[in-house]
């Protein structure tokens, strides 16, 4: 296909996407204006009958907990995916071995100075206490186990950006990554289980709610809240090891 023939495509595929967009903001409501009615009623049970002050994850852990727990596997089956896409082939056993010297030798091509590299890994401290804090406080505050996951897993990419390659290979290659990843999906179903044996319905909490706005409170919402972080970190940890290694292969492969 053409230049001229790819242009003209866009433009009528364009076109139609504006139309189709116009058609549907012509009866959308004014900016502001709430047509809800089921998250107006949430909103002010949601309180006193699950002591979480997030209303936003008591819906997502509690409410329609159920719903999240799909996405969450979909995340689950997503990594799996990927790790099998690019697992190491027989032919490229040689190259494998050989990953620990692409590591040295991309290590010493990151030009990093020792203020930043210093002022980075002060800044992985940081990431790492703070990401804790949203995973674990997404009951009370906005946050939760999703954002908290994306932040803690975005600390060892710190690390390898400070040009601490080989400590970025020891982290990501920890078998707790994996544990993390796998653990948090299972303890997700697992939870939701747990309720089964006490004659309740799947998913229903059934951990004492604790005091509204202690940290200890809400139930299984908390603790949803923790294994998804958990899923989550070591998802995206291992897929930036599984990317970062693709790299570093087709790096070596163009000397």
């Amino acid at each position: 296909m053409s230049s001229r023939a790819r242009t003209i495509f866009f433009l009528i595929s364009a076109a139609g996407l504006a139309a189709v967009f116009a058609w549907g903001f012509r009866d959308a409501p004014p900016l502001g204006d709430y047509r809800g009615p089921y998250g107006d009623v949430v909103t002010q049970v949601a309180g006193y009958e699950r002591h979480a002050t997030d209303v936003v994850n008591a819906i997502n852990y509690d409410y329609r907990g159920f719903d999240t727990l799909g996405e969450e596997f979909i995340f689950f089956a997503s990594v799996l995916g990927v790790l099998l896409l690019f697992r190491p082939q027989k032919e490229k056993e040689n190259e494998a071995k050989n990953d620990s010297k692409e590591q040295e030798h991309l290590e010493e091509e990151l030009p990093v100075s020792d203020t930043l590299r210093v002022s980075m890994q002060l800044m992985v401290v940081i990431m790492i206490v703070f990401g804790v804090y949203i995973a674990a406080h997404g009951q009370l505050t906005p946050g939760g186990g999703f954002q908290g996951g994306v932040i803690l897993a975005s600390a060892p990419l710190v690390v390898y950006l400070s040009g601490n390659a080989e400590t970025f290979e020891r982290i990501v290659s920890s078998p707790l990554i994996k544990l993390a990843e796998s653990g948090g999906a299972a303890g997700y179903a697992i939870v939701g289980a747990a309720a089964l044996f006490f004659g309740a319905h799947f998913l229903t909490n059934i951990i004492p709610l604790g005091m509204t706005g202690d940290l200890f409170s809400s139930g299984t919402i908390a603790v949803i809240s923790a294994l998804v972080g958990l899923e989550v970190t070591g998802g995206f940890v291992l897929l930036m090891k599984t990317y970062l290694q693709e790299i570093i292969v087709a790096h070596g492969e163009k000397k």
